[in-house]
């Protein structure tokens, strides 16, 4: 990779999907910026980037195998301290964008917005500002004030809640071993522990009670 010039703003896209992260990076080149975008597709990836490499801004994609994006925004925080964070995400969930912030970022969009709503939280981030939609905030205040109830599945872990989201879309605990690179055995332990928590015994139940929570948007497997 060709070395950017002092003023040039540099951004990592951190996603497991090619078609992904070319169409962010032509929505970001679009800009006439100038901007400088880097790679990655997984978060071991772009560990080793950011070790080689200096930016700006991390875009993370909070589905992925291996290393959660959860799990690489809190590396990405102890180990490079101040850099810039923007989570794109397939879940509108405010339990997302909670946990999302607490790890860390600086911002949360879904990948159903705009692309002008992208740029903007791509800015405001890179700026040293904060983003999150207007919907979204206002369903966080509103959770935080008391206004809506706390849901039972904030109690769960960050490994938990990606394991109970795909036993609700219809995943088996094999299905999800491979996809998350855990064995077997941990996921079943993960699944006794949501049962447990959610005081839900059945599978049946977790599945009625995901459905009912939108645990359901997305394709875990995207």
């Amino acid at each position: 990779m060709t070395a950017a010039a002092p003023s040039t703003r540099r951004i990592l896209i951190v996603d497991d999907h090619a078609v992904v992260r070319e169409g962010l990076a032509r929505i970001l080149a679009a800009t006439g910026e100038g901007w400088t975008v880097g790679e990655a597709s997984s978060g071991f990836q772009a560990i080793e980037w950011l070790r080689r490499e200096h930016a700006d801004l991390v875009i993370v994609d909070l589905s992925m195998p291996g290393m959660s994006g959860l799990e690489l925004i809190r590396r990405i925080r102890d180990e490079f301290g101040r850099v810039a964070m923007l989570v794109l995400s397939m879940h509108a969930e405010e339990q997302y964008a909670l946990r999302a912030f607490k790890a860390g970022a600086n911002g949360y969009v879904t990948k159903d917005s705009a692309s002008a709503e992208l740029i903007r939280a791509v800015r405001k981030v890179m700026g040293g500002g904060a983003y999150v939609t207007p919907d979204l905030a206002e369903r966080v205040v509103l959770q935080f004030n008391g206004g809506v109830g706390v849901p039972r599945h904030s109690q769960l872990s960050d490994r938990e809640l990606e394991v109970l989201r795909r036993l609700v879309v219809g995943q088996r605990p094999t299905d999800i071993a491979n996809a998350l690179h855990l064995s077997v055995k941990t996921i079943s332990t993960h699944k006794s522990r949501i049962h447990e928590k959610l005081g839900l015994p059945t599978l049946a139940e977790l599945v009625r009670y995901g459905i009912e929570h939108g645990l359901t948007e997305g394709n875990p497997a995207l």
